[in-house]
């Protein structure tokens, strides 16, 4: 499914552990995570005490559960913090995933994004000729590369039922 974010969801858990969470419903003035719709992955953030986390899960009606697929960050070394009291969970953009411009309108990627190309400016994507990273092409998006371009051994591209990948 997608990647969503939504603004202004938080929800509280009393699930204990490292797993999924089951969430409890939305905090006052906030948004339930059924915006994000079944199915479908958005970045979160558990605060429970001093613990954090942030990472990708994926949001299921069913249970109204929320699983925790990606850690990004923790207080807990980059590792899922053990939940033993209850916690709030909400969405957020995690900076190691965002894209932004600095003060001279230089674009900035995240690190792993910039490892299989990608710098853009204005109007022109620019990246390298060799993908040292393996991806995949969101499943019912397209993708286009310019070559030549070399795959590193042991590296894939996987181009999902539904997509399609050139390199012109």
């Amino acid at each position: 499914m997608a990647l969503i974010v939504k603004d202004r969801v938080k929800e509280t858990t009393t699930t204990t552990g490292t797993g999924t969470l089951t969430l409890a419903g939305a905090a006052d003035g906030f948004q339930s995570f059924s915006v994000v719709g079944d199915g479908n992955t958005t970045y979160y953030a558990i605060v429970s005490g001093n613990d954090w986390e942030v990472g990708v899960g994926t949001y299921t009606a069913s249970g109204t559960t929320l699983s925790r697929d990606t850690v990004l960050e923790s207080s807990n070394s980059g590792s899922a913090i053990n939940l033993t009291a209850a916690a709030d969970v909400f969405v957020t953009y995690p900076a190691e995933r965002s894209v932004w411009t600095d003060a001279n309108d230089d674009v900035n990627l995240p690190a792993d994004l910039t490892t299989v190309g990608g710098v853009i400016a204005g109007a022109i994507f620019e990246h390298t000729n060799t993908i040292t990273a393996n991806y995949t092409i969101t499943t019912g998006n397209n993708a286009i590369s310019a070559g030549p371009l070399t795959v590193n051994s042991g590296v894939s591209v996987t181009v999902p039922s539904g997509s399609s990948w050139k390199v012109v």
